[in-house]
């Protein structure tokens, strides 16, 4: 029987589990994925997890416990910089330990280190590491590491199309496409925050699902290329230290300069230590850039539906009027397809783990 590897379906699972999932299947490695958050896995994280976490390491925490008895190896790398210039969250770092030393009876560990300044074939390294980790030899390694990373190319190419990362994965595993976008004169809302709490339906509420059933399009994070953001001056006078939250602000600053959209919705999780850094740093944006309306939603594990659902709806009925003003006034201006400026930046679609050049 094929060696079973566990991948758990939060944090970096909605950027990069295309690319491990290629990985380990083209080892001969049975993948198996702890799916969707449901209630039962948050309480079990909650129940774990040291109390002060933010809500995603929580739910990691969950799902790590609903794989355990399911596979014999977990796979948690050590992400620590993919980009050369910026570092993930410290938590990231220490997540493997975090996981050993906290619940009892996990199966293995594979928590290979993942940091692009060690070297120009660092992340074949860390590949390389992990696939010794299953006995693999060289040669497998090296092919099943290369199609990898075009699983990542290709993942990373629809993200920029448009399509949001559940849908992409669906395209890659299924083929099936889904549902069409809302029309082009349909208002369109910049939804920025980590991928694993907007991309979580049950941590964010569902969020993505609420605005678009409300007519509403969405444009997040992943859809712009990294190539884009990185040429945003902030305005500050060093770049952000964490990789996801200054992508985040990167992208806020974007959207107000542009006026690509109609409104922008920060959605954070109650403490998260960087966010709350890059948020004040977002209301300080949106102050200079009134005409585009802004708003933040805190999220934790206490979270309900009705007060989130409350507020979008006030929200989304505040943008439809001002656009009913803006229109009358014969001053709205004509909105095409957001993401066709960006198709093939510099010959090549973008990705997070791009380097990035530093502020100006």
């Amino acid at each position: 029987m094929a060696v079973r590897i566990g991948i758990p379906g939060s944090l970096l699972y909605f950027l990069y589990y295309p690319t491990w999932n290629t990985f380990f299947r083209e080892l001969g490695a049975q993948v198996i994925s702890s799916g969707k958050t449901t209630r039962e896995m948050l309480d079990l994280g909650v129940k774990e997890a040291l109390a002060d976490a933010c809500v995603p390491v929580k739910l990691y925490f969950g799902h790590v416990q609903a794989l355990a008895r399911q596979v014999d190896y977990l796979f948690i790398p050590r992400v620590v910089c993919l980009n050369k210039e910026t570092t993930y969250c410290p938590k990231f770092l220490g997540l493997p330990d975090m996981i050993r030393h906290s619940l009892k009876n996990v199966p293995e560990i594979i928590d290979t280190r993942m940091d692009v300044r060690e070297g120009w074939n660092a992340l074949a390294g860390a590949y390389d590491r992990a696939g010794r980790a299953l006995g693999a030899p060289v040669r497998l390694i090296r092919r099943a590491f290369q199609r990898a990373m075009a699983a990542e190319r290709q993942f990373f190419s629809l993200l920029q199309e448009g399509w949001q990362p559940a849908e992409a994965m669906q395209m890659l595993e299924k083929g099936i496409r889904p549902g069409e976008k809302p029309p082009e004169g349909n208002p369109v809302f910049a939804v920025l925050g980590y991928p694993y709490i907007v991309h979580d339906q049950y941590i964010s509420v569902g969020l993505l699902a609420r605005l678009k059933k409300m007519g509403i399009g969405v444009i997040t994070v992943e859809n712009l290329p990294p190539k884009v953001l990185s040429r945003i001056n902030l305005h500050l006078d060093k770049r952000l230290f964490w990789t996801l939250g200054d992508l985040v602000l990167r992208a806020h600053h974007f959207f107000l300069r542009q006026k690509t959209v109609d409104g922008v919705i920060h959605l954070t999780a109650f403490g998260c230590g960087p966010d709350s850094l890059v948020d004040k740093f977002m209301e300080m944006a949106a102050r200079e850039h009134p005409d585009v309306p802004f708003m933040s939603l805190s999220v934790d594990e206490h979270s309900g539906e009705a007060g989130l659902a409350t507020r979008l709806e006030a929200f989304a009925d505040m943008v439809k009027r001002k656009r009913c003003t803006v229109s009358a006034q014969g001053n709205f201006p004509p909105r095409g397809r957001i993401l066709s400026q960006f198709q093939n930046v510099d010959g090549r679609s973008g990705q997070p783990g791009d380097p990035a050049p530093p502020s100006q």
